[in-house]
Order: C-alpha cells, then sequence, then structure tokens
C-alpha cells in the first residue's frame, strides 16, 4: 500500500498544478457584474485570450463607471492599448503591494510585449504611498500617479490576482494620438517594410490584395512569408501552378477574424483560412511552447517570427516557411497496380499441371503458355484449366496420395496381425 503513495502524490500535484495554472478571466469576471463593461472590452480586443495564454498574471480591473472614460470614446485598437497597460507581468496581491522594495517599483506590462511601446511607455510605476495607498501611473518621466488601489476582487496564488482601481492608466500619447482606420493601412507597405515583398508582389499581382482589403473591416490576420522562405529547399515551382493554385495559395496564408498572438495561443480547433471552401479545408493547426507558435498545415510547419501589425481588427504576422495545404501539396497514396488484359500470347500467371493418370501423383507441366483443349469423354474439347481450377486439382492430387500411403499402412497393419493369428 506504501508503494503507491508517491503515484499518489505525483497526480495530486498534477491535478492541482493543471488547476491552478488553468484561468480565464471573463469567467472570473462574469461574477461581478460591476466590471462587465471591462469585461465585454477585454473579450472585443482579445487582450482576454493574451491573460488566459499567461501563467503569472495581474489583471487592473475597472468598473463599469471608470471604464466611461475609455468606452465608446475611443477605436478598439486604442482601447486595447489601454487595457493591455492594465495587464501586470507578474504576481501582486494586496500584501506584497505594500512590501515593495524601497516602496516603488516599475513593472512590465503587457503593452510592452507588444512591440508598440516607444520607449518606457509599455511599464506601470507602482508605488506605496502613505496611508495604506498604493498609487499606480505611467513609467514615462513626468507622468503622474493617477489612479490608485481600491480592492482586491480575486487571488489564485500565485498565478492569478484581480485588483480593482481606481481610474485607467493613460500613457502620454496614448488617446490623443491619432489612430488610422484599418481601411487606411497599406498592407503591401507594412509587408515590404517586414521583409516579406515577393509575398507582397504575389498578393499584388494575383489579385488577392483586393480580398484581403476587402476583409479588413470585419477582421483579418495575414501570415506573410518572408523572402528567405521562397527561396528554400522544398518551396514549389510557383511557375508550374495554375492561377487558381497560386491565388488558393496566397489565400491560405490569411484567415478572416483578428486573431492576435494571444488568441493564437489558447487555440485548440483546427483554423480555417480565405482558401477554405467545399472543395477542401485549407486549415491550420497551431501548437505553442512557452511563447513560441507554430503552425502546421499538415505537410510542414512554420513558427511565427514576428508581429507586423496588431492593431484591432487587423493582425499581420510573419512565418519562416510557405505555409504548404495538403490540398495541393499532400502526397496522396499511390493506387495499386492494375492487371494487365489477358491475351493470347501472354503467359499463364502460374505453372499448368498436366492431366493426372489414375494412381500418380500430379507432376507439374514445363510449357509456361496455357495448355491446349483436351478432348473430353463426350469428343468435345474443353478448355485448359483456370488458375482456381489448378490449386483444386493440386489439392485433390495431394489428398489422393495421402489417402493411397493411409491405405499402404492399413494393409500392412492387417498383414502383420493375420500373421500372428496365424502362427499362434
Amino acid at each position: 500500500m506504501g508503494a503507491l503513495h508517491p503515484i499518489l502524490l505525483f497526480l495530486a500535484l498534477t491535478g492541482l498544478t493543471a488547476t491552478i495554472s488553468a484561468h480565464n478571466i471573463t469567467d472570473i469576471l462574469s461574477g461581478f457584474p460591476e466590471y462587465s463593461v471591462c469585461n465585454s472590452y477585454l473579450s472585443q480586443t482579445k487582450v482576454a485570450d493574451d491573460i488566459n495564454s499567461r501563467q503569472t498574471i495581474t489583471v487592473l480591473v475597472l468598473n463599469n463607471a471608470a471604464m466611461s472614460a475609455l468606452a465608446g470614446k475611443h477605436p478598439l485598437s486604442v482601447i486595447k492599448k489601454a487595457l493591455s497597460l492594465l495587464v501586470l507581468l507578474d504576481y501582486y496581491d494586496p500584501p506584497k503591494l505594500h512590501q515593495i522594495s524601497k516602496g516603488t517599483t516599475l513593472t512590465t506590462t503587457l503593452y510592452q510585449t507588444t512591440g508598440n511601446a516607444p520607449g518606457n511607455l509599455g511599464f506601470v510605476n507602482i508605488t506605496d504611498l502613505q496611508g495604506g495607498k498604493v498609487g499606480f501611473g505611467s513609467a514615462a518621466p513626468g507622468s503622474k500617479l493617477d489612479s490608485s488601489y481600491t480592492k482586491s476582487v480575486k487571488q489564485i496564488p500565485y498565478n492569478v490576482s484581480v485588483l480593482e482601481i481606481s481610474s485607467p492608466i493613460i500613457a502620454p500619447g496614448m488617446l490623443t494620438a491619432p489612430a488610422p482606420s484599418a481601411s487606411d493601412v497599406n498592407i503591401t507597405a507594412a509587408l515590404e517594410k517586414a521583409g516579406c515583398k515577393t509575398f507582397a508582389s504575389l498578393i499584388t499581382t494575383n489579385g488577392v490584395k483586393k480580398t484581403f482589403e476587402s476583409a479588413i473591416e470585419k477582421g483579418l490576420t495575414i501570415f506573410a512569408p518572408n523572402d528567405e522562405a521562397f527561396k528554400a529547399p522544398g518551396v514549389p515551382d510557383l511557375s508550374k501552378l495554375s492561377n487558381a493554385e497560386i491565388v488558393a495559395l496566397l489565400l491560405y496564408h490569411a484567415r478572416a477574424g483578428y486573431t492576435p498572438l494571444g488568441t493564437l495561443k489558447t487555440t485548440k480547433d483546427p483554423l480555417t483560412t480565405l482558401a477554405t471552401n467545399g472543395a477542401g479545408k485549407y486549415e491550420l493547426t497551431v501548437t505553442t511552447a512557452g511563447d513560441e507558435v507554430t503552425l502546421h498545415t499538415g505537410v510542414d510547419s512554420s513558427r511565427i517570427a514576428d508581429t507586423v501589425l496588431d492593431s484591432t481588427p487587423l493582425a499581420i504576422f510573419t512565418v519562416g516557411n510557405v505555409l504548404l495545404p495538403t490540398e495541393l501539396f499532400g502526397k496522396s497514396p499511390s493506387p495499386a497496380p492494375t492487371p494487365e488484359p489477358a491475351t493470347a500470347t501472354s503467359p499463364s500467371p502460374a505453372p499448368a499441371l498436366a492431366p493426372t493418370p489414375k494412381g500418380e501423383a500430379p507432376s507439374p507441366s514445363t510449357a509456361s503458355p496455357p495448355a491446349p483443349p483436351t478432348e473430353t469423354p463426350g469428343g468435345s474439347p474443353s478448355e485448359a484449366p483456370s488458375h482456381d481450377s489448378q490449386n483444386s486439382t493440386t489439392d485433390n492430387g495431394a489428398g489422393h496420395v495421402k489417402g493411397s500411403a493411409l491405405v499402404a499402412v492399413l494393409v500392412t497393419v492387417s498383414a502383420t496381425i493375420i500373421s500372428s493369428f496365424v502362427l499362434s
């Protein structure tokens, strides 16, 4: 019984780890109606997916009244920046807030990981103030501590902490900078700047660029191979593909809907693409290892290298390989070879057996062509035996030999018994 203890302990710890690391910020906040507006925007901007993909996180939430400073007054791309600045990449519960070394610290936020935060605008200043208060503000020089800790909402030690603060933390220029609409984004210019000139040229010359542009307003995600990817061994010769195949290949590198990196990390089901239609699935599957996200086609796979643009509702990523769909480049099983039709001059598939005289074992014929017709007792010619009839003949012959041997044994035994009786 004692031998089971380590196993039970391992299973218990494994289950506990799985329970602790699995969290869903949307589900957590759904039990608090006072954060319904904040919760809704976390989902709309996909910030919730990024929160759920991380193991250690602190989420600073705003109640519905405080969210009025953002909700409905700015485009989603701006609200996403503001909410990303409220996600701290470390665990802070109320006791830790009051135990900050030297009373103040700068902590990294989700906004910093996007690559869109210039300087130190992706950091937040946390300061333990006198009287038990804790202030929050942008880490930009000269910024004020415009927000303060209000109360604890939820803690799952030491993975997720949800704390309420009094107001948004606004980095300089975050709300005042003009935000271009999605339709104003120049896709080819962004791709060329990111080192994807070949892909940019292909989507332009094959008319796919217009398809991308018409899909942006409802959400679009692009996985663009860099220029080196088209020079790699194994990449098909595009000049040998039909125009329809090239278009399908290019559409396979994009999907409808805004799918940022955090959403990809939490994706379990296959992703449809713009190439998906009734004739083929054209899907991608996703695997994650830490912060590394890899796309799989069934033929090859590619790691997402960089984020070119992440601005709701458009996301553009670079990938290291050309994504090859199985519908175009998958190897189908080779069909079984069909037998050649029999002709008068073709050899017989198996050696024919000569007619077996009564009482003798059959001997294989040395002639490979089919045996000529033989006369039947009725005088009419009959066809040479087929392959099946040959097998039947062989089996009958073998049975005849076995039968003869058995008779010989019985005769010998009988003679021995008779001799013994006579002698006695």
